[in-house]
């Protein structure tokens, strides 16, 4: 089964909530975890754990376990493998770019089947031009991966480059959302190929003239929770396009642990925090 169609089965079951897996050394702490790959490994175990049947993807932060060199990728490799064991979807944030046959390399460290990086979609940046992108969107669909691609991301920085516009006159954003759909064209319900969306663009994707509702593929949302978005923020900038929002929570969620009964309470909570906000949206309509 392709990964669009996964990913639209697991919401379905579990509600719109992504889990960031992010062991920053300060959370590690509120854990009373010491700063080290065998940490890792226990922090991500837990998360997964309170994750099964309680959110639709967890999101590992690649930068987190590379920091620790060597031990770190293990421990991220660990991760990724338990969570196939466990049945959850993992959505790398690698946000890897590049051109040629380095990009292949990417695409085939974390798409290929089998490999021990092997993830069930990854972040890209098409800052490089949209079409350097092409081996991880040929390799995701042969192997039923998905690829999110960047989009308008919430750091201030990122205007600079997603707000300017194209000689034509489009918005870099905007031609990224519509050389992304055109990837999407003929799934049924849900393509493979999504976005990256801050939650705390404000008005950004109306003044950009970019269409979400017509966006077909998953709409990955962070900022939600601990960034400050909460449910207007929602609405002011999904819109329409909400029914393909995953909300993505880190912190929000990740500062109930280190026991995993009450995380997994935080998980849900989440969870159908994020439904009832996407779905009482049809009411104000």
């Amino acid at each position: 089964m392709a990964f669009g169609e996964r990913l639209a089965a697991a919401m379905d079951e579990a509600g719109p909530l992504c889990v960031g897996i992010d062991p920053h050394p300060e959370l590690l702490a509120r854990w009373g975890l010491n700063d080290s790959a065998e940490s890792l490994a226990a922090f991500g175990e837990t998360v997964l754990e309170a994750c099964v049947r309680s959110a639709a993807a967890v999101k590992p932060n690649a930068a987190f376990f590379e920091r620790h060199g060597a031990r770190g990728v293990a421990a991220l490799e660990h991760i990724l493998g338990r969570a196939r064991e466990l049945e959850i979807l993992t959505i790398l944030d690698a946000k890897r770019g590049d051109i040629g046959s380095t990009m292949e390399g990417y695409a085939d460290a974390y798409l290929s089947e089998g490999v021990p990086l092997e993830a069930d979609a990854i972040t890209v940046s098409p800052y490089l031009g949209f079409g350097s992108l092409q081996p991880a969107f040929d390799l995701a669909k042969h192997t039923g991966k998905g690829v999110f691609v960047l989009a308008l991301t919430s750091n201030p920085e990122g205007a600079e480059v997603q707000h300017a516009r194209t000689p034509d006159g489009e918005s870099v954003a905007g031609a990224i959302v519509r050389q992304a759909n055109a990837l999407n064209e003929g799934a049924e319900r849900m393509g493979d190929v999504g976005l990256v969306v801050g939650a705390t663009v404000g008005d950004a994707v109306k003044d950009l003239g970019i269409d979400l509702g017509s966006f077909n593929g998953p709409i990955l949302a962070p900022g939600v929770g601990a960034q400050g978005a909460g449910p207007q923020q929602l609405l002011q900038v999904f819109g329409n396009a909400r029914g393909r929002v995953l909300v993505n929570q880190s912190r929000g969620v990740l500062n109930a642990g280190p026991f995993v009964e009450k995380l997994r309470g935080a998980i849900q909570a989440a969870a159908g925090a994020a439904q009832y906000t996407l779905q009482s949206f049809d009411v104000q309509d």
